[in-house]
């Protein structure tokens, strides 16, 4: 029997769970692999999501809330004061940031300030010279009026876009349509213009005018300059802020997993090793009967880089309660798709005394507080995006915190898209039935066409889940649930972790593993267990969702992937 495992709620694949016979088995796939060398292609056949069939209506699938846990939902909102960005009170010397400028309207009209930043565009207008400035802040520049009194005004008009200049004037208002205010370089004894860096307008890669996302990718250390991939940084700030925000306001310990690990990985792609013996003279390396000798690395055994921080993190939720990480993790897949990277950033809470239905809110909840997060601080940016990147955004992200998202079992699921079959729904895996693992059309179809809102799917079979899932008093299934959002598929992936000592064992066993690998993780049930449940989001699928960019290599700063480690 296989098993497969959610690469956002990966468990499973931070403990030591191959046995003898998986090692052989990996190990062949291994040598296979390596012969063959195949590739996940870079086009991607698009998912068909059918339409919904004529007449085609589903009642909202009732929730059971007889058996949680607390019987009391939890909200998980916080106060609107926190959710708009404070913006910084301090500057380092006396450079004032572009977006404190724009933001404070005509609070600093007749002041006189320093700005520093890349130049955008440059004008000369005879006596006049027009230049928009930005440092990155905000989406929008500020506009710098210069006249040739300044002494060096013949240097500053033959400036040009990506030169780097810091600029002391008045700022005025602006006669122009579009900006409240600019600023004026007119008085030669009290304001100047510093060229710091020039920039060859024969070479510099980012001029003007729009450039593909690929095209940017192959100058990664320059892109942040262009508007599409600041505004995309600046997003992701954000999320991150976001993140760490909403989890600490709602009494989560930020706990920083190791990067370095000794486990090791099945079910969710390779891992990579970290060795400090490896040398490009074979016959150097330490070797006990042809093969590696891990006992003289550095850290006396193999080690790889972690794929998740779940496992680690679980330990102190049984300690000190509700916990979470946010930190990179690693997958060595020779994967070339716009949804695979090889180092990817996870976040993944752990709540104690706690169940599935508890962990959907906490899932609903976080979700809704970092898109509202966007939508109130980085309008600007996404009105950029909804022009160029993906029209409707805006009213997208709008319309996914403006419901609530539906609860809808695994079993009601397929039911209903059976039901949507006869009606006429024609699917490329039209093998349905109770048992399988839906592919990303099924995802997409329950919850863009028929419920039209984000949608819960819980209650898995057991037999397609994680052996630390906790089981159903039926015996069939796991409390396991999916977060499923309109166009984008599956977005969280968590579940109630099993408890009880007896039933985890026997769970372990069914699943063909090795109950001895399983030591530490067996005794936080044997010492003072308790109900916990937690949920993993890879972080640059947020981005992703957020900002409506389709490749995951757009929305991290330095892309690793397969053959890529550049910048």
């Amino acid at each position: 029997m296989q098993y497969q495992f959610l690469e956002s709620d990966e468990l499973f694949t931070r403990v030591k769970t191959m046995t003898n016979a998986a090692k052989q088995a990996a190990a062949t796939a291994q040598k296979q692999a390596k012969k063959e060398d195949k590739l996940f292609g870079d086009v991607e056949k698009p998912i068909n999501v059918p339409p919904l069939p004529a007449g085609f209506k589903v009642e909202v699938p009732q929730f059971d809330v007889s058996k949680r846990l607390n019987k009391l939902p939890r909200s998980w909102d916080l106060p609107q004061e926190l959710y708009k960005k404070h913006l910084p009170k301090y500057n380092v010397g006396t450079i004032y940031r572009i977006q404190e400028l724009l933001n404070a309207g005509e609070g600093y009209i007749g002041q006189t300030v320093t700005v520093a930043g890349w130049a955008r565009t440059v004008r000369d207008q005879k006596n006049l010279c027009f230049i928009e400035l930005n440092d990155g802040t905000s989406f929008g520049g500020l506009q710098i009026v210069v006249e040739d009194k300044i002494d060096n005004f013949g240097l500053i008009a033959k400036a040009n876009t990506g030169f780097s200049l810091k600029v002391t004037g008045n700022i005025v208002k602006s006669p122009a349509k579009g900006q409240l205010i600019e600023m004026l370089v007119s008085d030669p004894t009290k304001h100047e213009v510093v060229i710091l860096g020039q920039a060859d307008p024969e070479e510099y890669p980012m001029a003007k005018g729009f450039q593909k996302p690929e095209t940017l990718r192959q100058k990664a250390h320059l892109r942040p300059r262009g508007n599409f991939f600041s505004a995309v940084t600046r997003i992701r700030n954000n999320l991150a802020y976001s993140t760490h925000v909403f989890f600490q306001n709602n009494g989560c310990l930020y706990i920083h997993t190791p990067i370095i690990t000794g486990s090791d990985c099945e079910g969710a792609g390779e891992m990579f090793r970290i060795s400090t013996i490896f040398d490009n003279d074979i016959k150097k390396i330490p070797q006990v009967n042809g093969k590696v000798d891990t006992a003289q690395d550095f850290f006396k055994k193999e080690v790889n880089l972690t794929v998740s921080g779940q496992l680690q993190v679980e330990n102190f939720c049984i300690s000190m309660s509700n916990v979470y990480t946010f930190g990179p993790t690693f997958r060595a897949e020779k994967a070339h798709t716009h949804r695979h990277l090889a180092e990817f950033w996870m976040i993944e809470p752990e709540f104690a005394f706690a169940d599935l239905f508890d962990n959907m809110e906490a899932a609903e909840g976080y979700v809704k507080f970092c898109i509202n997060y966007i939508l109130q601080n980085n309008m600007d940016d996404l009105q950029f995006l909804d022009q160029r990147v993906k029209p409707g955004l805006i009213n997208y992200l709008k319309d996914i915190v403006s419901k609530d998202f539906i609860r809808c079992s695994y079993t009601q699921g397929i039911d209903i898209l059976l039901n949507a079959q006869k009606a006429g729904a024609k699917f490329e895996n039209s093998d349905i039935k109770w048992g399988m693992d839906l592919n990303s059309e099924h995802e997409r179809f329950i919850a863009e066409k028929v419920f039209q809102r984000p949608v819960f799917l819980y209650d898995y079979p057991k037999e397609i889940k994680a052996f630390y899932m906790k089981v159903t008093d039926d015996g069939k299934c796991v409390r396991a649930m999916d977060m499923l959002i309109p166009q984008v598929g599956e977005l969280i992936g968590g579940s109630q972790r099993e408890e009880r000592y007896d039933v985890l064992a026997q769970r372990i066993k069914e699943c063909g593993l090795n109950l001895e690998d399983y030591g530490p993780y067996m005794d936080l049930r044997k010492y003072g267990t308790v109900p916990h449940c937690g949920f993993g989001l890879g972080f640059e699928r947020l981005v992703m969702m957020v900002t409506g960019v389709e490749n995951i290599r757009d929305v991290i700063p330095f892309p690793r992937y397969h053959g890529s480690a550049e910048f």
